[in-house]
């Protein structure tokens, strides 16, 4: 059970920013400072449209100074759909499985990087200069955030990265330091949450739902990790057969986790880990979910959602 709510900890955490200060839970926690209104998160869709605006102003930047670049579009709005640990919507699940066919995509797009084959064609001081114009090359300013649990990360900036950045977000600097704060406090709350009886509870509620459904698995990573050792088993050569083992577990895993609220219940503990953190670092989650908003509402005219 100790592996288990450590892998949803750390999944969860990817969202932090999305339910820090929502509503849930019990009410355990909360006090004046709950009162005031606090700023949204953005959602994966909206998160998606800032990372693409931010490779069209690159694109833009790049060409400024000479250089071709590509923007990645390659998967579909509902393809780029974030793989949670609770994974409750059905019918992606029917059409994709656990995300096994995207990511076989991907890798393919991936291996055939346009950028990179772009800048190993170029001379020597032209592949200097455009790593330069890209992001700073060695000129490049580096950024420091702290992290909730101590210690620190860094993140070398510069360039037209730099410039993309800071025509949405405003500050980069800011930004960087803030997202650390935000998507690491599961580390301070981490053992808390692998004990919470509620979480606890449902986890084994989804686990029987499963073993009615014939996938006798005691969480949804245990799930997956069979999927995955399987698809390598078979092969390329037996994708298909692998995809179709993956697609009939992971209907049953979201089936699971909606008949049980699985989802509904992770959430609502989180929400409340995380509010108890309040007084130490909300107002560097509510920075970061401002800026973060400041940017969505400038990528907006800058690309259009994907399809």
């Amino acid at each position: 059970m100790r592996r288990v709510l450590i892998t949803l900890c750390a999944v969860v955490a990817a969202t932090a920013a999305a339910t820090t200060g929502c509503a849930g839970g019990d009410g355990e926690g909360q006090g004046r400072e709950s009162e005031r209104p606090r700023p949204r998160a953005l959602t994966w869709q909206q998160e998606l449209r800032v990372a693409d605006a931010q490779q069209r102003l690159t694109k833009r930047c790049m060409k400024r100074h000479g250089f071709d670049y590509w923007e990645d579009r390659t998967l579909t709005l509902r393809e780029s759909r974030p793989v949670r640990y609770v994974q409750d919507d059905v019918s992606w699940a029917r059409a994709y499985g656990y995300g096994g066919p995207i990511e076989a995509k991907s890798r393919r797009v991936h291996e055939r990087n346009p950028i990179g084959a772009y800048r190993q064609s170029l001379s020597a001081s032209r592949r200097a200069a455009f790593d330069a114009a890209l992001d700073g090359g060695d000129s490049a300013r580096m950024l420091m955030a702290s992290l909730p649990s101590g210690g620190e990360i860094r993140k070398r900036l510069g360039g037209c990265t730099e410039e993309a950045e800071r025509k949405l977000y405003g500050d980069p600097a800011e930004w960087f330091r803030t997202g650390k704060v935000a998507t690491g406090l599961n580390s301070l709350y981490g053992e808390d949450l692998m004990k919470d009886p509620r979480l606890s509870t449902a986890v084994r509620a989804w686990s029987r739902c499963m073993k009615k459904a014939g996938q006798p698995y005691e969480d949804p990573q245990a799930a997956r990790d069979a999927i995955r050792v399987n698809t390598g088993r078979l092969g390329d050569a037996r994708a298909d057969e692998a995809f179709a083992a993956e697609r009939k577990t992971a209907v049953a895993d979201a089936t699971c986790a909606r008949e049980t609220s699985l989802r509904a219940v992770a959430s609502a503990r989180e929400t409340y880990y995380q509010d108890r953190l309040r007084d130490r670092f909300g107002k560097d989650v509510d920075t970061y979910r401002n800026l973060g908003r400041q940017a969505y509402d400038r990528a907006v005219p800058i690309v259009g959602e994907r399809d």
